[in-house]
């Protein structure tokens, strides 16, 4: 479905209201319509010497219906402008919904900024189109036809003088429409380039600072602004342009109208009263003549915002529940990896990160993944909550292959802690209990405990309720994974992936919180990937990963007996530790 057919899909929503809207429309350009009519009424009384109380008759008249298409019309606004407003809203959480089904691969790929100008600018362009947008595109015709009719049916050859200068009127609009559909994509993405940039510094001030590029990146924030700057004003040099050369044939239809309504009321064959009610229809000609312009803007803006969004409508979720779910059996959570490869870019042949990757975790059991940087431990753990789907082979789950799982089931039973701690700029307290509906109390100072995030809440200002600031920034690196781990203690899933969720908690700490969890982790299937071996010597099981393969499997005396990496990984942690206590 193309830009243009999704909208047509919302507008269909909102008929009632869009149609409603159109018959007010009508009947104001109606009211409108019959003003000059009878203002030529009138005139010719005056020039024939009629009564006063004719005369009287037309001009209330007049005010009545002045008054009535006042209100018509502004009703006939708020239909047509609220249903757009409508639309921006339901097109609006359409696109925030699609983004939040979309794998976590295509925001690798993505700019947080880009995304942030099409959700809010180009949203509101499209709102522009459907509200003035429409109804201009309505009111325009209505009311050419609407004085057409009048004036051939007053005098054909004036008409047809009047429209002289029109031919003029559809060679604008046919030479400015491209420029300006053109000029408004690339403001649009040079909006993206800004906000992208902005975002990123402040995501990342910290980095700036402490690089001292301060300046470097208000240079780079002065060209991209300077590069908005000259788009923005070639684009109002376009809309500028189109308003002048409208009312400019608009101003000539006028002199057309006097110069050859006056030789032909001096000749004896037209009134004085013709001539008045061809001005008046000419002037109120001249707003939609002029508006063509703005509303072709409208129009063009509101398209290059549609097309800009379809581009991410149109991507598909590669990772989705599958139209039949299969209900997994019982309590049954026993985890099997059977010749799993993985690649970032399989259509690309990409370089496998993982290669046959065979084991498995039955329930209540821990089993840890130990390697060196970059041997694929992070890419294994991501795979279990489908955050990527393997290239070959299959993972199960109770005996099920996770991709016949419904999605919000299988990660429902997963309490997944990442290496990289992410908190919402809110309260403690809600970033511990965000995925609960509710939550007790008691609940909380238990996972808190568990986290030994207890002693670090005499020192934050509010206890549990302190706002931790956009990504927890107002946190310690070990606070926060800390947190995170208190997140997915809190869901008590029968699952636990921890992905070397405590490297920025001291050893000391972190063997606190590990003994703390040995008494869950026996109702839990836990997988556990740490850098520091003597976190998990406890584990069931530990794979030792090696550049994408299983190189090592067994228990901590079973692996330190082979001599292998684990040995090796093991002697050079022990000769760290001693380093640093001398």
């Amino acid at each position: 479905m193309g830009g243009i057919g999704r909208l047509n899909g919302y507008l269909w929503r909102y008929w009632r209201r869009y149609l409603l809207g159109a018959l007010c429309l009508l009947g104001t350009a109606t009211l409108v319509m019959w003003i000059p009519w009878w203002i030529r009424e009138a005139v010719r009384i005056i020039e024939h010497g009629g009564r006063v109380e004719d005369v009287t008759f037309y001009a209330g008249i007049i005010v009545v219906a002045a008054v009535a298409q006042g209100v018509i019309r502004t009703y006939s606004r708020a239909l047509i402008f609220n249903a757009g407003r409508d639309i921006e809203y339901d097109l609006r959480n359409d696109l925030f919904a699609h983004l939040e089904r979309l794998p976590v691969s295509y925001y690798q790929a993505q700019r947080t900024g880009d995304l942030m100008s099409r959700v809010i600018n180009d949203i509101s362009a499209v709102r522009v189109l459907l509200g003035p947008g429409i109804l201009n595109l309505v009111n325009a015709p209505l009311y050419y036809l609407y004085a057409l009719i009048l004036m051939i049916s007053m005098d054909l050859r004036m008409t047809l003088a009047a429209l002289l200068p029109y031919p003029l009127l559809m060679w604008a609009i046919r030479y400015f429409r491209g420029r300006i559909l053109k000029s408004s994509l690339q403001v649009q993405q040079q909006m993206s380039e800004l906000s992208s940039h902005v975002q990123e510094n402040l995501s990342g001030m910290h980095v700036v600072k402490a690089y001292t590029r301060e300046e470097n990146q208000e240079r780079r924030f002065a060209d991209l602004n300077d590069e908005y700057q000259a788009r923005s004003l070639e684009l109002a040099k376009l809309r500028g342009m189109i308003g002048p050369f409208m009312q400019g044939i608009s101003g000539l239809t006028v002199m057309i109208v006097i110069w050859y309504g006056g030789i032909r009321v001096m000749r004896g064959d037209l009134l004085i009263a013709d001539i008045v009610a061809f001005i008046a229809y000419l002037n109120i000609l001249a707003w939609p003549t002029a508006a063509f312009g703005w509303m072709l803007s409208l129009v063009e803006r509101g398209r290059a915002a549609m097309e800009r969004l379809e581009e991410i409508f149109k991507i598909e979720p590669t990772i989705a529940s599958p139209p039949a779910p299969v209900p997994l059996r019982g309590a049954e959570h026993r985890i099997e990896f059977r010749d799993v490869w993985f690649a970032y870019e399989p259509k690309a042949n990409g370089q496998p990160i993982l290669r046959e990757i065979n084991f498995t975790l039955p329930r209540g059991q821990t089993l840890a993944i130990v390697g060196r940087t970059g041997a694929g431990k992070t890419t294994l753990a991501q795979l279990l909550p489908r955050l990527y789907d393997v290239t070959a082979g299959e993972i199960r789950i109770g005996g099920a292959d996770i991709r016949r799982l419904s999605l919000s089931e299988l990660r429902g039973m997963l309490g997944y802690v990442p290496q990289d701690p992410f908190l919402f700029s809110a309260s403690l307290r809600r970033n511990l209990a965000f995925g609960l509906a509710e939550v007790t109390e008691e609940k909380i100072q238990r996972v808190v405990r568990l986290a030994r995030l207890d002693r670090d809440l005499e020192i934050f200002p509010q206890g549990l309720d302190t706002i931790v600031g956009e990504r927890g920034v107002t946190l310690s690196g070990g606070q926060r994974q800390r947190a995170t781990l208190a997140r997915a203690l809190l869901l008590d899933p029968p699952i636990l992936v921890l992905d070397d969720c405590l490297s920025s908690v001291d050893a000391q700490t972190e063997d606190e919180i590990l003994k703390g969890l040995r008494s869950i982790l026996k109702e839990k299937t836990c997988l556990i990937i740490s850098h520091r071996l003597s976190a998990i010597k406890d584990a069931d099981q530990i794979l030792v990963v090696d550049e994408g393969r299983i190189a090592e499997r067994g228990n901590h005396q079973e692996l330190l007996l082979n001599d292998g990496i684990y040995a090796e990984l093991f002697r050079q942690q022990q000769l760290t530790e001693e380093l640093e206590q001398i």
